[in-house]
């Protein structure tokens, strides 16, 4: 439990709760420490209860079983919404991290206890080599995100920096328990990242033990294996504090461990120096490369034959690099392949300046020659995506500066723009209603949506199978308007009108119980809920309940004189309910149902607008 304090404790002298103490000790510690100290309340026995003898908790795979289904495929699918390029990458951590995770799952379903179950398994450690820019935090980032599983990224260079500490290694793993909510079950089961692996390599010309690099490659070597990490450490005062709370409540010293069998490690770095080595292996076994490979100029191509020994000679220790089977090398990213990122409806670089503009109610779009534009920008400064976020800063910051002090609602970034951002930036000040602009600007939010709309159909297939819903073009509209709505990525607005049908669908199984008749949405008119929500941005669920309660009297008339208390409401429904209830009725009685009702009475289930023969 995490706690924001501002009561004090009541009751004058009386003794504190527990609830009270906890607010206490969480006072005093953010005052001391920083707001991100915690609290845990740990389970209180009743005190003639209390164990007397010492206890050890951990997961140890006795909490709930890791929920698990995620195949490579859908994974890799999902991974290529979001990633350019690096097909490779996808390809082999895709494949490599869900069987991680579905050995854990099925290891776990078979509950095999025998002391040799799982001894001399090797886990997929992976290893990622390639330049600055090209995706790696992000893929990973992703990966955890779609799995649900807690994530923790830590800077090699720290550790080198710190020296032999054996508590930062392990502090990586406390770390992770703090992302997991303190769930220790969670924790076992997380990805725990170590960026810029690369320079922890042995420099080669240090006599004895070099201990701010061979010194961490094998202070690592347990927690990449399996070992078991105390949560509490001399120099961490809250896991003191909670231990000394936790005997005093239940009487017993509880030693609260985390096991790293199951815990995947990635690794990743640029090893630009390992093109040498790799060039000079190859050319003694008389295959090709022979063009001369220098600092500033990677081929990274080459890279793609590494294999142990390179990085042995690299600097790593022999048992370092046995822990990480899986190496992938990724592609360096060409100026096509920064264009195709800033065209990418998910990618993050056009959607953060979308929300930075959108917080002053300033829409942004772009013309596609600004974007080669913007990308030739960053394919110079060779530092992959990275590039992309400098140049585009460089470019909008006087408009984001500015704009926001005028009543310009609307800003395209077009090539003069790129190139002469002063000049624009004046032009718009001086006519913000200028027609041209204005036009243009149409044209490329016409041309935005065509292309969002294309991007969400050629995924409809996976979108029905993570949500279970029919992806309609209908569907494909409302996906598009929560994307551009709420700028957010397409994945995200896919699962909001997820969310928004499933509300509609609860309001829908409770209507019953409010009012005295059956009521049905079918999927237009859940549809056209969605829209109304997404146009008003009221929740989904009430407006479905205040249509029902608006429709309430017009269908209990009809319930009365056709004897009918069930209806289905459709599109028409929701877009003028005065029509739809009088269509309603004169269907009745242009049938003669009203008649037919008097004389043989049942209830009937009825289709707005559905239309009878007598």
């Amino acid at each position: 439990m995490e706690h924001s304090i501002n009561n004090t404790r009541e009751g004058g002298e009386k003794l504190p709760n527990q609830k009270e103490l906890e607010k206490e000790l969480s006072e005093y510690l953010s005052k001391k420490y920083g707001n991100r100290i915690k609290i845990i309340s740990p389970f209180v026995y009743p005190q003639g209860q209390a164990q007397e003898t010492d206890d050890v908790q951990g997961g140890g795979g006795e909490g709930e079983e890791t929920q698990f289904d995620m195949l490579p495929e859908e994974l890799e699918a999902f991974l290529e919404e979001f990633v350019v390029k690096q097909a490779d990458a996808k390809a082999v951590l895709s494949t490599k991290i869900c069987t991680h995770f579905n050995r854990i799952k099925q290891l776990k379903q078979t509950g095999d206890k025998r002391r040799t179950a799982g001894v001399g398994m090797i886990k997929n450690n992976v290893l990622m080599i390639g330049p600055t820019g090209v995706g790696k935090t992000y893929m990973i980032k992703l990966i955890a995100q779609k799995l649900g599983v807690p994530f923790i990224k830590g800077d090699a260079t720290k550790f080198s920096e710190t020296g032999y500490v054996g508590g930062d290694i392990e502090d990586l793993v406390r770390d992770l328990v703090n992302e997991a909510d303190d769930d220790i079950e969670r924790a076992e089961n997380g990805i725990i990242y170590i960026d810029e692996i690369d320079k922890i390599a042995s420099s080669g010309n240090i006599i004895g033990h070099d201990v701010s690099r061979t010194g961490v490659q094998r202070t690592l070597l347990k927690p990449m294996e399996e070992t078991d990490v105390d949560l509490k450490v001399p120099h961490d005062a809250v896991s003191q504090i909670q231990a000394i709370e936790q005997y005093r409540r239940t009487g017993k010293k509880e030693k609260r461990i985390v096991n790293t069998r199951n815990i995947l490690f990635i690794m990743s770095g640029a090893f630009g120096d390992l093109a040498e080595i790799i060039k000079k292996r190859l050319q003694k076994q008389g295959i090709g490369f022979e063009a001369d490979v220098r600092p500033t100029e990677v081929p990274w191509e080459i890279l793609k034959e590494v294999m142990a020994q390179d990085l042995i000679e690299y600097g790593f220790e022999s048992e370092f690099v046995g822990r990480l089977p899986v190496v992938v090398v990724f592609d360096e990213l060409t100026r096509d392949d920064l264009v195709e990122i800033l065209k990418n409806p998910n990618n993050p670089v056009v959607l953060s300046k979308r929300r930075d503009f959108r917080a002053y109610g300033i829409d942004i779009k772009f013309e596609d020659d600004a974007l080669y534009k913007i990308a030739e920008r960053a394919a110079a400064e060779k530092t992959g995506a990275r590039g992309l976020v400098s140049a585009i800063e460089k470019i909008l910051i006087p408009f984001e500066k500015h704009l926001p002090s005028t009543r310009t609602l609307t800003l395209l970034v077009t090539p003069e723009l790129v190139d002469d951002p002063g000049s624009e930036l004046r032009a718009i000040t001086e006519k913000p209603d200028d027609a041209g602009r204005a036009e243009r600007f149409e044209r490329a939010a016409e041309k935005e949506l065509a292309e969002i709309r294309s991007f969400i159909r050629e995924r409809t297939q996976a979108f029905r199978r993570k949500t279970g819903l029919e992806i309609s073009e209908r569907r494909v509209e409302l996906i598009a308007d929560l994307y551009l709505k709420q700028a957010t990525d397409v994945e995200t607005a896919v699962d909001e009108l997820q969310a928004m049908a499933d509300q509609i669908r609860e309001e829908e199984a409770s209507l019953q119980s409010k009012i005295d008749i059956r009521i049905t949405f079918d999927p237009t008119a859940v549809d056209e809920l969605i829209a109304e929500s997404i146009e008003t941005g009221h929740p989904a669920g009430p407006l479905a309940f205040n249509l029902a309660k608006k429709l309430e009297y017009g269908l209990k008339l009809v319930k009365d004189r056709a004897g009918t208390d069930e209806f289905v409401l459709n599109s028409e429904a929701v877009r003028n309910m005065e029509q739809y209830i009088d269509d309603l009725v004169k269907s009745y009685y242009r049938n003669g149902v009203y008649c037919e009702e008097q004389e043989n009475p049942r209830s009937r289930k009825l289709q707005g607008g559905e239309r009878e023969n007598s």
